[in-house]
């Protein structure tokens, strides 16, 4: 089985969605992880605040914090190879990573996908929206 860990920032909760403004990057994030889940995909998840000894005992965590610091977080691992550091992955990155065919039909898939509105009718691969669109 795949194993995708996230090391997360110092965060108010474990997923960071929520209080009063929540970061829709974060949010989408949530979404990807859930949804790797519902495809048999093993996922944890460490906040720098809530678990820091998770960052001391995994290799790449503790010297990514050490010679980057926190502008290496988030860093996200899959099966222990560091895929991921200082941003969130697409869910389109992490579903190859984690090998999972990724079909736009799937439970969680953008409902605009494929509809033209936010560009062609092929893959949304972001680079063909139509500002102010979506």
């Amino acid at each position: 089985m795949t194993a995708v860990r996230v090391f997360d920032p110092a965060m108010c909760c474990s997923s960071g969605v929520c209080g009063p403004s929540v970061d829709p990057r974060l949010a989408r994030f949530a979404a990807d992880l859930r949804w790797l889940k519902g495809h048999g995909v093993a996922v944890e998840r460490f906040s720098l605040s809530r678990e820091p000894a998770a960052f001391v005992a995994d290799p790449a965590a503790k010297s990514a914090l050490e010679t980057l610091g926190e502008e290496a977080l988030p860093l996200v691992k899959v099966d222990d190879e560091v895929k991921s550091r200082g941003r969130y992955p697409s869910r389109e990155e992490l579903a190859a990573w984690a090998g999972v065919a990724l079909d736009a039909r799937a439970e969680g898939a953008s409902p605009l996908r494929g509809t033209g509105c936010c560009g062609s009718s092929g893959p949304d691969t972001g680079a063909q929206q139509k500002p102010g669109c979506c």
